[in-house]
């Protein structure tokens, strides 16, 4: 690649890397803030520098070559490195900064997170942006390594092996129920929480058994689950308006408090961690340093 690097500038590079995460021209110069035209210009240019196709009109948009899937992961790789060349001897003011923080997760993740972080940055930097973004494990590693994303915030066990990792914060369950809910009077017994109709929660879809569910059958009993919803944010209205009942994250079943009846359980179901990942291109980055530990202070203390 040494030799091609007179023929080109960073730029046509760093829209190749683009080109080939998408596929699709119309969908990367968007991407790049480019017309359409000006983005077939540079693969022309591209096409010429490395003497290969490199994408070809396909069904669905484009084809990359063999040699473009060659190219890529050394690509990603240079581009990474040349960013965390000059990030890295780059200060961050956050109060004058005006930049665009991109962080992925679940829903229900996000609405734990949001809230204490925007709360940091309207005061410590008021002029950047915040982006919370639905995660997509398929693509995540990419979407990070290409800065489109700055950090991902998921279970360790869901966390990509290429990323950087550090904990965010533990988390534990507890059981929401509409407020005048019988069960609420008194403290819930394992008989009585088995015996309730409830709704679960399967990010997947569809499913009708989890975590909770193991943690009742190493018990000897059985629950009865009626209703499974695909995210967490559905639970508040679902319970409010029937009998069923939900077991969900702390933070979420504190958040509401002022809607729901919120009880302990009448067993231990493990929790679970959350971790914030990025890639090794963002580790010295100042802004992205700032970021984490902004995110980390906010957990830690609201």
């Amino acid at each position: 690649m040494a030799n091609l690097l007179p023929r080109m500038d960073l730029n046509l590079l760093v829209s190749l890397d683009v080109l080939l995460a998408e596929c699709h021209v119309t969908r990367a110069a968007s991407r790049l803030g480019l017309s359409q035209p000006a983005l077939s210009a540079q693969l022309r240019q591209l096409r010429n520098a490395f003497g290969d196709p490199l994408l070809l009109p396909g069904p669905k948009g484009m084809t990359p070559t063999s040699h473009a899937l060659a190219l890529k992961a050394p690509l990603r790789e240079l581009l990474a490195g040349f960013h965390g060349l000059i990030s890295a001897g780059q200060a961050f003011d956050p109060l004058t900064a005006q930049q665009v923080f991109r962080i992925a997760a679940t829903d229900a993740i996000h609405s734990i997170v949001t809230t204490p972080l925007a709360g940091r940055l309207s005061t410590l930097a008021p002029h950047c942006k915040l982006a919370m973004v639905r995660v997509d494990l398929q693509n995540l590693p990419e979407q990070l390594a290409s800065g489109e994303l700055d950090l991902a915030l998921l279970t360790p066990q869901a966390m990509p092996a290429m990323l950087h990792a550090r904990k965010l914060y533990d988390e534990t369950f507890l059981c929401v129920m509409r407020k005048g809910h019988p069960a609420a009077a008194r403290p819930m017994d394992l008989d009585t929480f088995c015996s309730l109709a409830h709704a679960l929660v399967s990010t997947s879809g569809g499913g009708f058994i989890g975590a909770v569910d193991e943690a009742v059958q190493a018990r000897g009993h059985s629950r009865r689950v009626q209703v499974s919803v695909s995210s967490f944010l559905l639970v508040p209205s679902l319970v409010e308006g029937t009998d069923l009942i939900a077991t969900v994250p702390a933070r979420l079943a504190q958040q509401w408090a002022g809607l729901l009846a919120v009880v302990s359980l009448p067993l231990e179901v493990p929790g679970f961690s959350v971790s914030m990942g990025w890639h090794p291109r963002a580790h010295a980055d100042p802004a992205q340093l700032w970021l984490r530990e902004t995110l980390r202070q906010a957990m830690t203390t609201d």
